[in-house]
Formats: structure tokens, sequence, C-alpha cells
């Protein structure tokens, strides 16, 4: 197929884009490679409140896609879900995509918004064998742990976020961390704090058992080890809030240039390809800061400088989405 702009990636920023390029006048492709719009909070956040996006105080995960995919259908993109970039070949006029399952999209340019890419979660070694009979590594929703001992593994801000939820339904919730410092935000931090919910620290998950001490039957107990002691919690659920390994897949090998698994970008989202920008969490420069608010930003410029390269006759700034024709 045959697109003014080719869009990589449908989270958050993937659809401002999409949106942003529609408000241009540009035909849209927007490509994914989970099946269905909204990348990593619809995946693994849908229920997690959000603080940091302008004019929400508080908005979940699920709601502001809902909003963003709202948004971003007026521009009537091609969706093309569940498939990967595989490979890219750029000329004069423009550029291919070729995609996972041998159709290829052509366009006059294109945005990466792929987030940390495909992604998969950090193993928590003792829990090999559990996961889906009571260890899970994301929340997508909190009814199931109504009632139940929750034990949360993890020391970042989804670890803590998760713990603020499940605190008021389910029976008990106790963070364990291996350390006594957390890379949670601190605001956060000192709501767990101030809740029921236990946090242990200098910890680590030794085993997981049945009601008979065994690893057949549901769970029902951690043992952990604390400070070199052993501690056992009764639990019929884990979250193992490990964090997650990040990969660009095929991205790796378009000749972009990288830095730490992200994608080096100029002060107009340009890469070191031609007719290629990139925008959100992907991105690296000087002063970078990974919030869905900056991401939403570098999409309006990312689709700015590429009108330019898609019809040299266009401005970079076409004027407020509020002003009269």
């Amino acid at each position: 197929m045959d697109c003014d702009l080719a869009v990589v990636g449908a989270g958050p920023t993937g659809l401002f884009a999409t949106y942003y390029a529609g408000f241009r006048g540009m035909r849209v492709a927007l490509i994914d490679s989970l099946p269905e719009l909204g990348g990593q909070i619809t995946a693994m956040y849908p229920e997690k409140a959000i603080l940091d996006v302008a004019g929400f105080p508080s908005v979940k995960g699920r709601d502001l896609v809902e909003g963003l995919v709202a948004q971003a259908l007026t521009a009537d993109p091609v969706q093309l879900l569940g498939r990967t970039a595989a490979g890219l070949a750029t000329d004069d006029d423009g550029l291919t995509l070729t995609l996972d399952d041998g159709s290829a999209v052509r366009a006059r340019a294109l945005i990466v918004t792929a987030g940390i890419g495909k992604f998969s979660p950090r193993r928590l070694p003792a829990a090999d064998g559990w996961v889906g009979r009571g260890v899970e590594f994301f929340v997508p929703g909190f009814e199931p742990y109504r009632d139940q001992d929750v034990v949360i593994v993890g020391g970042g801000d989804s670890a803590f976020d998760w713990a603020i939820h499940l605190e008021p339904i389910a029976r008990s919730v106790t963070l364990v961390h291996r350390r006594d410092a957390f890379r949670a935000h601190q605001r956060t931090v000192e709501q767990v704090r101030a809740s029921s919910a236990a946090i242990v620290t200098k910890a680590e998950v030794a085993a997981l058992r049945d009601a008979g001490g065994g690893t057949t039957g549901p769970l029902a107990e951690v043992e952990l080890v604390v400070d070199g002691a052993p501690r056992v919690l009764p639990a019929q659920a884990v979250v193992a809030a490990l964090g997650f390994v990040a990969d660009l897949g095929p991205l790796q090998q378009w000749g972009l240039e990288t830095h730490r698994r992200h994608l080096v970008v100029d002060s107009s989202m340009r890469t070191n390809l031609p007719r290629v920008f990139a925008a959100g969490d992907i991105t690296e420069y000087p002063g970078k800061v990974r919030l869905i608010a900056v991401g939403f930003g570098e999409a309006a410029t990312a689709v700015n400088n590429a009108a330019v390269v898609i019809d040299p006759t266009a401005h970079v700034f076409p004027g407020h989405s509020s002003e009269g024709s």
C-alpha cells in the first residue's frame, strides 16, 4: 500500500502522531506488532492511574488510550496491527517498509514511535512453573485480587503503583524488594508507607508453595530470605514487577544510530537516515525526559518536520489547530 507517512508504534505517541498527521492532511499507515491500539499501556497498565499528562490530574491508562484512539481515528489511518516492521529501504522518492507477513508499505516518510520496542518481563527465578498459576508480571485488572494476600516483588514505579491500587481491595499487600532504596517516585513511596501495605526490604523470594508445601496445587505461601533469615508470607497472588527487557528487534538492522537501545535524534526528531524520524520513549538526545507528555510534543515536532520532507512547499508550522481557515 502507498501512504504519505508510516507510523511504527501505536502507543500514546504513535496515536497522537497519527492524529496530527491527519490534521496536516497526510494519508497515514499505523503499524504495531501488538494486536490492538494503545501499546504498552493497553497491554500492561490499563487500570494504572497516570498523573503526568497535562490537563488530567489523574487518568486511567485505558481512558487515556480511549481518547487517543478516538482522536487518531479522525485521520482515518490504515491500521496494520499484529504485524512487525521487519525491513526498511530508502531512496530519493521515499521508503519501503516490509512487514513480517510479507506485505509492504510505501511511504514518503516514517516516524518510529515504538516505545521500548518489543518487551519481555524479567524472570523471578523462584516463580518458574508458577506463571499463570498465581504469578503474573503485570496487573491488567484489579478485581481478581479482591480478598487475596498479594506479594509484589520490585522497587520501581509499577510495583508501588500496583501496591497503591491493590491495597483497598486485597486482604493484604506486601511489597518485597532486595534493597532498602527504591527507584519509584518518592511521592508514591510515601503513599505506600502511609497505607496498610507492608514493605519488606533486603529480601529475596526463595520459594513459592501450595498449601501442602508442594508446587502442584494453588499458590498459598511465599518464602522470603530477609537479611539472611527465612520468613514465610501467606500469598494467593504474586506480582513480579521486576521490569522488562527491551528489544528493538529488526530496527537494529536498519542502520539507525542508537545509544543504549534508543534512537538518536536531533531537535527536529530526525534520525541519521533520510526521511526517518522518531518520537517518544524510543528517542535519545541531550536532556531527554521519558514521559508520555514529552512524547506528545515530540510527535507534533516529528510530523511537522516530516511534512516538509513529504511536500517541500509545505511549512514546518501549519498554524494552530484552533485557528479558523
